[in-house]
């Protein structure tokens, strides 16, 4: 059973986001509705505890952040991904993600949403006279979570503001300025060490979709490694691979509606096909199905302008063979392209096909040979096309095969570029699960850096890889073509690898700066 998001909580919420924050007319601040909840009539036993931590998961499925708009934030501004059109969807990706861009608006509202809700569970959760297990519980889900949104929006503008009390207790709230980059990181590293020791491992059926202490020690060790503290993302990544999860067996089951939550999953968003519709997700009677997919369908499946895939991905999957000499297996699953070869898998025959098994040239005439995506489709749901709010399959946020990886990649790092035993043997089992020949001791960074691609193409990881590594200029901008579907990158300047914050922040408080590139 997933956890379910009471959506009553939302209404509990002070800040919404920085640019809620306004004033109001006295007299109408003296009006008195007794039927209001406030932090006085509130905060009161461990109902409320639990309330308030629920409204904190909320704004994950809205329709605003990972239900769809983040993917825009993300996988759109990869090199992997070649979105089509020219709109406020795709600019991001072509270096556009300018202020009073509604990507901006609408991803950096929904993360300060999260941000705001645990603040108030951080700050009024201790005082409340309940089971005190229950609450330390609590209070480790909302450093948490608070830490996953910070991680995002140091990401994605970099430049932010560091906020971590209640928005109704900062007495200048409209005055707030941008802490230095390296203040964010050091608050997500501390969040993350509490919510490590607070939270349980496991949590009961009925609760399924909560943070576990092996989601905090996952979070904290890739905030080591994207500080470049490799020795301790090393040492971190090491303490769940101790049997706790597993790979899969089968690749495909990841992204699949019927094995979610599975023993590969350390983190993952919960969807359901509640057959509630809306614009949104963040409030009573508004879905909260998986609405991201038509932005990945290929052309004839989707309404959306939709993507494809850059050529190079393809040819990476093609230039080795599995140990029985076919595709490798994760290709049939993450893309759909020209081809008649198929590959023996798990008991089944993988081939180039989409939605009702229809095979590429059943689809496209003769002279079509674009890649497109396939992965997270749901075509073993029964559905002919991807549309909004159709599907119930669950955005795997934290998968142990990415563990696996960042582990060796640390490893590697902390031993100056040569691969230790301990490396090698975690990039080999998440080859092995895919029929891949193992590597040896000469595995280098660049043989990680490729099998990422090929394992976690598609997944919310890339453009942020390439940042941390420094080439978003050189695997983006640099490279031709890569963005050739929706304009190019001409409107790239040095610092526009960060988004802009939204324009409304700055009309709110005149102490916020644009940043590098979009002043």
């Amino acid at each position: 059973m997933k956890l379910y998001i009471n959506k009553k909580v939302a209404a509990l919420t002070l800040g919404m986001s920085l640019v809620f924050i306004s004033g109001c007319d006295k007299d109408l601040l003296d009006q008195t509705n007794p039927n209001a909840i406030t932090p006085d009539t509130f905060w009161r036993n461990a109902d409320d505890a639990k309330k308030a931590i629920v409204g904190a998961y909320s704004p994950f499925s809205d329709i605003w952040y990972y239900s769809r708009m983040e993917i825009f934030a993300s996988d759109y501004r990869d090199d992997i991904v070649n979105g089509f059109g020219t709109s406020d969807r795709t600019n991001p990706g072509r270096f556009e993600g300018t202020a009073i861009g509604n990507v901006n608006l609408w991803v950096w509202t929904t993360v300060w949403k999260i941000i705001s809700r645990s603040n108030e569970v951080i700050a009024n959760v201790p005082a409340i006279e309940m089971n005190e297990e229950d609450k330390k519980n609590i209070i480790g889900e909302a450093h948490f979570l608070r830490a996953l949104n910070y991680f995002n929006a140091v990401n994605n503008w970099l430049n932010i503001p560091l906020i971590t009390e209640p928005i109704a207790s900062i007495e200048a709230a409209k005055e707030v300025t941008q802490a230095a980059p390296e203040l964010v990181w050091e608050q997500i590293i501390t969040d993350l060490k509490k919510a490590q020791e607070m939270l349980p491992s496991s949590w009961g059926p009925a609760n399924i979709g909560r943070a576990t202490s092996g989601a905090a020690t996952a979070m904290l060790g890739k905030a080591y490694l994207y500080t470049k503290d490799y020795s301790s993302a090393s040492a971190e990544f090491a303490k769940i691979m101790d049997g706790q999860y597993q790979l899969t067996d089968n690749y495909a089951d990841n992204f699949s509606s019927f094995s979610e939550n599975n023993e590969e999953s350390i983190f993952e968003i919960q969807f359901t096909l509640d057959d509630n519709r809306g614009w949104g997700g963040d409030a009573a009677g508004i879905g909260r199905t998986n609405s991201f997919t038509p932005d990945l369908a290929p052309q004839g499946f989707t309404g959306q302008d939709g993507m494809r895939i850059n050529d190079w991905v393809l040819d990476l999957f093609l230039d080795e063979r599995t140990v029985n000499g076919q595709i490798d297996p994760r290709a049939f699953n993450t893309l759909f392209w020209r081809t008649d070869e198929t590959t023996s898998y798990e008991g089944e025959v993988l081939q180039s096909s989409i939605y009702s098994g229809k095979k590429y040239n059943e689809v496209y005439g003769p002279d079509e040979n674009r890649v497109f995506g396939k992965k997270y489709l749901g075509l073993d749901e029964g559905v002919t096309t991807s549309n909004f709010q159709e599907s119930p399959n669950n955005l795997r946020l934290i998968r142990y095969a990415d563990v696996l990886l960042m582990y060796a990649e640390a490893e590697l790092m902390a031993n100056g570029g040569t691969a230790t035993q301990a490396a090698v043997n975690a990039v080999n089992l998440v080859r092995a699960r895919a029929d891949m020949p193992a590597f040896g001791l000469n595995m280098s960074l660049q043989d990680v850096i490729d099998e990422r691609v090929k394992e976690l193409s598609l997944e919310r990881v890339r453009y942020f890889d390439l940042l941390r590594w420094g080439l978003v200029k050189e695997k983006i901008v640099d490279t031709p073509g890569i963005k050739s579907e929706s304009g190019g990158t001409g409107a790239y300047r040095p610092g526009r690898e960060y988004l802009d914050l939204p324009q409304n922040e700055f009309n709110n408080n005149s102490n916020l700066k644009h940043n590098p590139g979009y002043e």
